[in-house]
Formats: structure tokens, C-alpha cells, sequence
């Protein structure tokens, strides 16, 4: 989708003025922009190209901090290794927004510009998982896992873009379509310690090494560290605060081995006007320094509103979510929204994300209040995988709370009403000992609800097609 000028400056302004987005971006930066003025032109092809990158940027500023150590330590290891995290993120996580606290991750950045990568899956002994890659434009290019390869044992070698060759015997190959790849698994575990140990053990098992070790032992070596990098600020935010010449610059540089498809041709001839060339350095000259510094904020602002604008957003309930998610095509405004607030987001095959910033009423939620949602009998989420919702707070990341309770599911031993029907109650203080199995924890100011929907159902009824629908969480007392 390519959205107007006219509908950016005018539509954009009232709603960044009257309704509440997921950002904490400002929105006056639009208000000298609601009558033409010098350079206008220019000025929107830049942002333009601002939100056409936002993916690629944002994919490198997050491996460079996740990568950053010698070896594998918590939340980070060095290209090249696998990050098997042993239990659930916890509010102080901030490598990505809208984490996941569901599964166990398993995930690693690998370079495959020199060569191919040789990833080995153990029997999961039928247990849910699922191991989609990402390209540094943030397309999920493959996905095995149960729900398209089985849970049995499997090797396959990630190749990249200009990469031909012979592959050892039983080694399916993945062509990526950049050299950055992002492979981001996710082990379904319960959280128990059982379960714990019996996931960790199947993490264990997991082999990543390049194609020139295999058949012999391989040593990972150690990670260089570059002490420059920013490993306190979320990866958004130092995004965000970057400014247009040192954006564009970096995106020239990253595309030289990320290189864009051919469907982005016809932008990226627009895109030449201020100086950015696939395959070249950033010519900064090009780019008009009057209006410069102004980009990145209205880019973001474009971007965030997104919530309103695209047609592919979908608005049921107070639930707002999309089938647009893993495979964007040219549809750069999806993609960049999905990087801000769930960068890593699934296909709808494999993983919907209802997303809710207000209750059945249209108010924003407020921890002063109390909410419920209700689940009649029968109608929990129809999935293959699982389904949980978790609580954030207003910018994406997970809520501090006494019982250390991140996402609610049935995990829990949800107890059901004497009608069969399962309530979610969702409020800052213990609903009574009675109902705390059932209770999703909530800041005193301002949240943000997003369900996951793993493996949905493709038959009826399904979120998939339009025969199940979210419950709205509706105030109480």
C-alpha cells in the first residue's frame, strides 16, 4: 500500500491528535507539513525510502547487539552460534519488542555470503516448534517445524542469494534471499521444571555450523565484541534517533549484501532522486539538509499510523490484527510496522497476533480498572499449536507483576464458569485466590493486549477465515 500525501499530512494529523498509537512518537513534527512548501517532493520520497528501509536497518541494529558477546551468554551469542534460551524472557528483556513468553527460543544469526550453513533438528518427539528464517528484510523465507515438516529429525543447509554448489546427501536446501539471515525458533514448553529440562535437552541437540565443517568436529570460535555498540538502549529506540544521513548511509551499505527483489525496482528508481542506489554507497549531497533532520520522525509517525490507515488491519472487537505478516511484498508501510512493534512476526499460517489498545467500550485500558474477557464454551481459540495473551505495556515490552506472569493460557489450568465458560481476568491486583489461575497481571497506567494464535485452524471455525473472532475484554465493576 502507498499512502497519499494528502492522506498523510491531513488524515495522519487528526489521528495522531485523537487516537491513541502504539508509540511514543509525537505528532507535531506533521503539523508544518499540511500546506505545500519548498522541496515537498523530495521531502516524501525521502520518507518514503525511510519507511522502505526500516526493516533492514532495524535487522542489522538488533544483530549487532544480540551478536555482540564472546559467547553465548542469556538473550545474545556471536554469529554463527546458537542463543538457546533456558526460560521465559522477563520484563527487563529489550532486544525485541512484544517478546514472546510461550516458547523456549532458539535462534541464531548466521552470514551466509561466503557460504552455506548446515543446520541439524532432533526428533522433537512430537512437540510443537516451529523454525522460520528471516531475511535481512525481515520476510520469513522458510519455516520447517511441525506444521510443515514434521517433528522427526532433519538437516538442511541455508544457502545464499548467489551460492551454487553440491550439498551432502540428505541435506535439503533453503536459499535465502539476502546473506543476513535471522533464524528465530521457538520450542512450545510449558514452563514447568520438567518441562523445562526436557526442552533444554532438545536445545542441546541443535547443530549449526558451516558447510566447509561438515563430516568433522566443529569449534565455534569466539565473537568479536565491539564496545561502541549500544547494549543498554532498546534496538527501536536507537533506531529511531538515527539521523537521515547516517540512516541512508547505513541502508546503502546493507544492501549491497542485502540486496532488495525485483518487485522494489520502480521504488528504488524513485529513491535515486535523494541519493540512495542499491549496490552504491549514499550519495548525502542529494539529500536536501533544510528538511533533513525532520525524516526519521515523520517516517516513524507514518509508519505508527499504519494502525489506522492499512486495509489489511483488521478491527474486530478492539482486536486489531492482520494475514499480512511474514511475506509483505511491496507493501513497505506493513513491513515496517510489523519490525516496530513485532519484529520476528510470524506467517498467518503459522502465528496470528490480535493486537488490543482499548476495550469494548473504545477506552484505552488503564490499570485502575478491571477487565474481563470471556471465552464462551466451546469458543476458546481454535488452534493446532497453542494460543495465549499477554500484557504489555505502552511501548511493547512486558509488564513487572508479583507472580511473574508475562502471557496467560491454557497452561495455566484455566478454571471454567459452571457454564462451561473460561474468564480471563485481567487487572492490577490478585482477583482472590479463587480466580488467580485465571488472572493476567496489569500495570497501574497504561497496556496493550496481544493474543497469539500458533498453528490457527484452517478449517471453521477459524480466525483465517473470518468464522472465529476474538472476544472484546470488557470493563467490570
Amino acid at each position: 500500500m502507498t499512502i497519499s500525501r494528502r492522506a498523510a499530512s491531513l488524515g495522519g494529523l487528526g489521528l495522531l491528535a485523537g487516537a491513541q498509537l502504539p508509540s511514543p512518537t509525537a505528532a507535531q513534527p506533521l503539523e508544518g507539513l499540511l500546506h505545500p512548501f519548498e522541496g515537498a517532493e523530495d521531502f516524501w520520497i525521502a520518507t518514503d525510502a525511510y519507511i522502505f528501509g526500516y526493516p533492514l536497518v532495524t535487522m542489522e541494529m538488533t544483530r549487532r547487539v544480540m551478536t555482540n558477546v564472546a559467547t553465548p551468554t542469556g538473550t545474545r551469542g556471536p554469529m554463527g552460534q546458537f542463543v538457546k534460551l533456558r526460560q521465559y524472557p522477563d520484563s527487563s528483556f529489550r532486544d525485541v519488542t512484544a517478546p514472546n513468553a510461550d516458547t523456549l527460543y532458539t535462534v541464531a544469526w548466521i552470514d551466509v555470503g561466503r557460504e552455506p550453513w548446515i543446520v541439524g533438528v532432533p526428533d522433537m518427539k512430537g512437540r510443537y516448534f516451529l523454525l522460520p528464517m528471516l531475511d535481512g528484510w525481515t520476510n520469513v523465507f522458510q519455516v520447517p517445524g511441525s506444521r510443515t515438516t514434521g517433528t522427526g529429525a532433519q538437516t538442511f543447509a541455508i544457502t545464499g542469494p548467489g551460492w551454487s554448489g553440491t550439498l551432502p546427501p540428505g541435506v535439503r536446501e533453503y536459499k535465502a534471499p539476502t546473506n543476513m539471515v535471522w533464524i528465530l525458533g521457538r520450542i512450545y514448553c510449558t514452563g514447568t521444571p520438567e518441562d523445562y529440562a526436557a526442552v533444554h535437552a532438545l536445545q542441546d541437540q541443535f547443530q549449526l555450523y558451516p558447510l566447509s565443517a561438515h563430516g568433522r568436529a566443529y569449534t565455534p570460535p569466539a565473537g568479536a565484541v565491539d564496545p561502541a555498540t549500544d547494549m543498554k538502549t532498546a534496538v527501536r529506540d536507537q533506531v529511531n534517533r538515527l539521523d537521515a544521513t547516517a540512516y541512508f548511509t547505513l541502508l546503502a551499505q546493507l544492501m549491497k549484501a542485502n540486496p532488495p527483489s525485483r518487485a522494489d525496482a520502480p521504488a528504488l528508481a524513485k529513491f535515486a532522486h535523494i541519493g540512495l542506489v542499491a549496490g552504491q554507497d549514499f550519495d548525502a549531497s542529494k539529500l536536501r539538509a533544510d528538511f533533513s533532520s525532520r525524516i526519521p520522525q515523520i517516517g516513524v509517525d507514518r509508519i505508527m499510523l499504519q494502525f489506522k490507515l492499512n486495509p489489511a488491519i483488521k478491527d474486530i472487537n478492539g482486536w486489531a490484527f492482520t494475514l499480512k505478516t511474514g511475506l509483505y511484498g511491496t507493501d513497505y508501510l506493513m513491513r515496517a510496522l510489523i519490525t516496530a512493534i513485532g519484529l520476528g512476526a510470524n506467517r498467518p499460517q503459522d502465528a496470528i497476533y490480535p493486537t488490543s489498545l482499548k476495550d469494548a467500550d473504545g477506552n484505552g485500558y488503564d490499570g485502575a480498572n478491571r477487565y474481563v474477557i470471556r471465552f464462551p464454551k466451546g469458543e476458546a481459540p481454535p488452534v493446532e499449536g497453542f494460543w495465549s495473551i499477554t500484557m504489555y505495556d505502552g511501548s511493547y515490552f512486558f509488564v513487572p507483576n508479583p507472580i511473574n506472569r508475562y502471557s496467560i493460557s491454557p497452561r495455566q489450568n484455566l478454571k471454567a464458569n459452571p457454564d462451561g465458560s473460561i474468564d480471563i481476568h485481567i487487572q492490577k491486583d490478585s482477583p482472590g485466590a479463587d480466580r488467580e489461575s485465571n488472572w493476567l497481571p496489569a500495570p497501574g497506567g497504561k497496556f496493550i493486549l496481544m493474543m497469539r494464535l500458533y498453528w490457527p485452524n484452517e478449517q471453521d471455525p477459524s480466525i483465517l477465515n473470518g468464522t472465529w473472532t476474538p472476544p472484546a475484554a470488557r470493563k467490570v465493576g
